[in-house]
């Protein structure tokens, strides 16, 4: 005898609900979860780069200039230049601490707000340029100079713990910059 609707409809719910039942368990639910979040960060880190912005993202000021600079060569290299304070008589551990820190402070900053610009970057292998000024007062020249054409910058400004005065500012990161940018900035002694 062929079964009434009510009948057809109740065995439909009770399929349902098992195949959500199987489907939805944490064994089967949370793999699928990472794999599509995995293949989703993959796909978005793999779109080409046309243009990119460039903003100023001074940990000081904290204001947000947005310049848009579109790359007429995307094979163009990019440095990040490092800005290091010589009358401070910071040792050479030191040195490389501070500049680790500035490196690291305008990376964490520029992958929030310009991703396309650290991408890049990382396409042209994270170049870096080690340069000094003589003071204070110069760096804040050059980190002034600098924001003024729209390139991103951070300053360290030292805890104290070893070998400088607490809040001494020791390395200013600019860029990562176009490298005929930084010649700009007079920064290559």
């Amino acid at each position: 005898m062929p079964a009434n609707s009510s009948q057809l409809s109740k065995r439909g719910d009770k399929r349902g609900k098992e195949w959500l039942a199987v489907n939805f368990k944490p064994e089967n639910f949370i793999p699928g979860l990472i794999i599509g979040f995995v293949f989703g960060f993959l796909f978005d880190m793999a779109k080409p780069l046309k243009d990119y912005a460039i903003g100023s993202c001074s940990s000081l000021s904290r204001t947000r200039k947005q310049q848009t600079l579109a790359l007429r060569n995307p094979n163009e290299e990019l440095k990040m230049v490092l800005v290091v304070r010589q009358d401070l008589k910071m040792g050479s551990g030191k040195i490389a601490s501070q500049c680790a820190h500035a490196a690291t402070g305008l990376y964490s900053e520029l992958i929030q707000s310009q991703r396309a610009l650290v991408r890049q970057w990382e396409h042209c292998g994270q170049a870096k340029i080690v340069v000094t000024c003589k003071n204070q007062q110069e760096m804040n020249k050059l980190k002034e100079m600098a924001e003024n054409i729209g390139l991103p910058t951070y300053m360290v400004a030292d805890a104290g713990r070893t070998q400088v005065a607490s809040g001494s500012k020791t390395v200013l990161a600019i860029g990562p910059v176009v490298s005929p940018k930084y010649r700009i900035l007079n920064l290559l002694k």
